[in-house]
């Protein structure tokens, strides 16, 4: 709920500017028993005063009332959804303007901005030129020192932090990431027991329910952390086959068992991927033209279904997670990123195989 803080705001702004409620009245035309019961709360100023008041003190009117405009979280995930549906059908300018539009206007609508971050780190790639995607790229890290200069909500700040890093090693700052996420994520800190910690408080209190779902998401979300490390590995490894095979055959294991394909057909369509790579330079053909059989059915899956990450019988939690959290892809990105992948060079030994050919045409 939106609050209004006219008392507490008019007594700071006459207050720092060294005026007395008196003079203050006589400007505005009112007694100075009516600024005082202003800024005591007892009473509003007649509407057609605060344009006159807020001029006086050279600020907006929101800014004196000190309105800040925010958006439930259903309204902010039906924006994001929209917005992300605009992307895939609509000109990319226009509802690059659409979502500027809702940043200035839900500038102080800290959880709204970090979805907007989000949205354009997906989608900034749909611009014409590197230029552009450049250009809103840089635009996307000045929100996120928007974010991080404002809001107090250090949830929100610790994941602008991350986004942050994110833009810039896709802008190639090697160095800026190192220095902002190297320290933060070290695994020596004591944060990176809070997970543990909350588990065991829930279960001190009582409170099962919140114990079990929060759990479940930690586990799903720690696997998915470590399928998402694979593909890392892997390339840092590239020339060992004996620590490649060993951690493909590992996660293959942890795949089957957790049931991942479905789960998390994502974050398995990398891993099958960069495993098809690595193969391929080991030339192995047989093996690699299998993996890329599992990533090209994951695509299709994934090009077909609605839904990014979802439950099953064991991570029978995961739905109600998913359904507070916004995750949406845009298909044409999908396939158009699924086409260019089956452009990488360390496909060339098996390109003209005909299993590679039949993997190709399904995404043209």
């Amino acid at each position: 709920m939106n609050t209004i803080r006219l008392a507490e705001n008019l007594t700071k702004l006459r207050r720092s500017r060294g005026v007395t409620q008196g003079e203050m009245a006589d400007f505005i035309g009112v007694t100075k028993a009516s600024v005082s019961k202003w800024e005591n709360g007892l009473s509003m100023p007649d509407i057609l005063l605060l344009p006159q008041i807020a001029s006086y003190f050279g600020v907006t009117v929101d800014d004196l009332l000190g309105y800040e405009p925010q958006l439930a979280k259903e309204q902010i995930r039906k924006i994001y959804y929209d917005l992300a549906a605009d992307f895939a059908n609509l000109p990319f300018e226009n509802v690059m303007a659409k979502s500027e539009a809702l940043v200035k206007r839900y500038y102080s609508c800290f959880p709204f901005l970090n979805q907007m971050v989000i949205l354009w780190m997906n989608h900034f790639i749909m611009a014409e030129s590197n230029e552009r995607q450049e250009e809103i790229l840089q635009k996307t890290a000045d929100l996120c020192d928007h974010i991080l200069e404002h809001c107090k909500d250090m949830g929100i700040n610790r994941d602008t932090v991350m986004l942050k890093a994110a833009i810039d090693l896709q802008r190639g700052h090697a160095q800026e990431v190192i220095q902002t996420v190297g320290d933060l994520q070290n695994p020596c800190r004591i944060s990176s027991q809070g997970d543990s910690l909350l588990i065991q408080a829930y279960r001190m209190a009582g409170e099962r329910e919140k114990a079990d779902s929060f759990t479940q998401v930690s586990m799903f979300l720690h696997l998915l952390l470590l399928l998402g490390d694979v593909p890392l590995y892997l390339a840092i490894h590239e020339e060992d086959k004996e620590i490649c095979e060993e951690t493909i055959r590992r996660t293959d294991v942890m795949i089957r068992e957790y049931h991942l394909e479905r789960i998390a057909p994502n974050a398995v369509s990398v891993y099958e991927y960069q495993a098809a790579v690595i193969l391929c330079a080991f030339r192995q053909k047989e093996e690699a033209l299998a993996r890329l059989k599992k990533y090209a059915e994951t695509a299709q899956y994934l090009l077909k279904t609605e839904a990014v990450i979802q439950g099953d019988e064991y991570f029978y939690r995961l739905d109600e997670w998913v359904s507070q959290t916004v995750m949406v892809r845009n298909k044409r990105m999908v396939l158009e990123s699924v086409r260019q992948s089956l452009e990488n060079p360390a496909f060339d030994d098996i390109r003209s195989e005909t299993q590679f050919v039949r993997i190709q045409k399904q995404f043209l």
